[in-house]
């Protein structure tokens, strides 16, 4: 899940100052971990340890509640609910949030329905829009696919045919006309996509970033597939983990030995 992390903290800084070139540093200074590895951490939490996903988002939320970017509006709203009340309902999004979150969904089974399944929940408790909810999902299953060995038109068909996404375009073709996309729809197709062009694992980030728009949540679902088919750099790795906090640090590397140290490039 690392990928994850790795992809928010390079797109952090181009979030709401779009690079449309692939030439840029690969880690800026001023680049840091958002809300996309915050929950992305929630998740691999609620994997190891199990309970309500609810009781995890607004831990997380509670604890990290100004992350560089900051949180969405509609998400915002839930976690002051769940301050409030103890209980929230989710509030119908197809935003790209449900995607960024899901990554670790995708290591944490070993069959294409369990990993559905918990990405379904994993998205639903906020994200239960169907479009939410199949952002999330096909972001799972691409990282289950990519983690198991597919090849990438093995896993663009797959995609493609479950749910119906357009996966036919490449970067370069939208790079000067793509712009701001928040929604599942036009944000997970980009991000598989960055991934299906890319030839190794910092080239697909490159790809995510240098097309504009939510650059930290692209980079954030690119990395998180791109990981589980190249694998990270080491130096990419330790940098990203250097950023986090001693508690978030150690959910990720307790996600890691449990569930990824068997699948490791």
């Amino acid at each position: 899940m690392i990928g994850s992390i790795i992809g928010d903290i390079v797109g952090s800084i181009y979030e709401f100052a779009n690079i449309k070139t692939k030439e840029f540093p690969f880690y800026s200074p001023k680049g840091n971990y958002t809300d996309d590895s915050i929950m992305s951490i929630a998740t691999a939490d609620w994997l190891l340890h199990g309970g309500n996903i609810r009781h995890y988002f607004a831990t997380y939320g509670a604890k990290y509640p100004c992350p560089m970017g900051g949180y969405g509006g509609g998400f915002k709203r839930w976690l002051s609910e769940m301050a409030r009340d103890g209980y929230a309902v989710p509030y119908n999004s197809c935003g790209n949030g449900s995607a960024m979150r899901v990554g670790p969904v995708g290591w944490a089974f070993d069959t294409e329905e369990e990993v559905l399944e918990a990405a379904r929940v994993n998205a639903e408790c906020t994200h239960n829009h169907p479009e939410g909810i199949k952002g999330a999902q096909a972001t799972a299953l691409a990282i289950f696919l990519a983690r198991t060995g597919a090849d990438k038109e093995t896993i663009r068909k797959a995609i493609t045919d479950r749910f119906g996404y357009d996966l036919t375009f490449t970067c370069d073709a939208i790079r000067d006309s793509y712009g701001w996309g928040e929604l599942c729809q036009n944000t997970v197709p980009q991000a598989i996509v960055a991934f299906l062009d890319g030839t190794d694992f910092d080239d697909c980030i490159r790809n995510a970033i240098s097309i504009g728009g939510d650059s930290d949540t692209l980079g954030c679902i690119t990395g998180s597939i791109a990981e589980a088919f190249y694998g990270v750099p080491d130096a990419r790795r330790q940098y990203a983990l250097g950023l986090l906090s001693d508690e978030l640090r150690k959910v990720v590397t307790d996600f890691e030995t449990k569930f990824q140290s068997k699948n490791q490039h």
